[in-house]
């Protein structure tokens, strides 16, 4: 076990939500969080205070079908922990792991997909977790910018200019566009995620994209360019946490 980490028993939740309704993770005051749901219903059914970890914190609106979270001591009863949750999220399963498991540290990847609805037709079904993109645009273009991300790009063009990060090399392992029919999962995993980075990639493949530029000139942001050459931020609402790797990949 590492230096520093509680012993005893410890647990791991797989948790999903729908992120519509929550300010995000984080537990903030007189606000409606996932954490503050979930730390809730823990501790009435295991009777204790029971702090929480968290893989990945999403912001406002984003989504999750696996996000993980670890607490200390031993698991907790998911049907016992769902009956006191809202409608909008679930405990999907909860397991007994080792001595010091922590879901944020121990993590070795974190996988996200971004939903996109490309029909002439605005959908209904949907339509809190995908982004409606009725514009003509090249999906062969899309393709060859995804490929460029794979590596350790520098992904400085892709975060806000006013954010908190200070390297910003990522470790991509996968990027990759799926299709059915008009509907298009823009796919990808990394070691970590700067903020909005995925919303900001987004927006610039489909401005990109329907501007009919080049994989070249999509390449030359990966070199530690401005945000201000990169393009739109794409909305929140399209964004899933769909995984998280601890030692394997979720996408392979």
């Amino acid at each position: 076990m590492a230096a520093g980490r509680p012993a005893g028993p410890a647990a791991r939740l797989t948790v999903a939500y729908e992120g519509t309704g929550f300010v995000g993770w984080a537990r903030q005051p007189g606000l409606r969080s996932v954490e503050g749901e979930l730390r809730r219903a823990l501790e009435t059914v295991r009777r204790e205070p029971t702090p929480l970890t968290v893989a990945g914190r999403t912001d406002a609106g984003v989504h999750a079908v696996a996000q993980v979270v670890s607490h200390q001591g031993e698991p907790a009863n998911p049907r016992a922990i769902n009956a006191l949750l809202p409608a909008d999220m679930a405990v999907t399963a909860s397991d007994s792991m080792p001595a010091g498991f922590d879901a944020r540290n121990d993590a070795t990847s974190r996988a996200y997909r971004y939903r996109l609805e490309t029909s002439q037709i605005r959908p209904v079904e949907g339509r809190k977790s995908e982004l409606w993109w009725p514009r003509t645009f090249d999906r062969q273009l899309l393709t060859a910018y995804a490929e460029q991300l794979v590596g350790r790009p520098d992904m400085t063009a892709f975060t806000p200019t006013n954010g908190r990060h200070v390297h910003f090399k990522r470790r991509v392992t996968h990027s990759e566009w799926h299709w059915t029919g008009s509907r298009g999962d823009f796919m990808i995993e990394a070691d970590a995620f700067l903020h909005q980075m995925i919303r900001i990639l987004v927006g610039t493949m489909l401005d990109f994209a329907t501007a009919g530029k080049s994989p070249e000139e999509f390449a030359q942001l990966l070199s530690g360019r401005p945000r201000a050459e990169a393009g739109r931020t794409a909305p929140v609402h399209g964004l899933t946490l769909i995984g998280v790797g601890y030692g394997n990949s979720v996408l392979d």
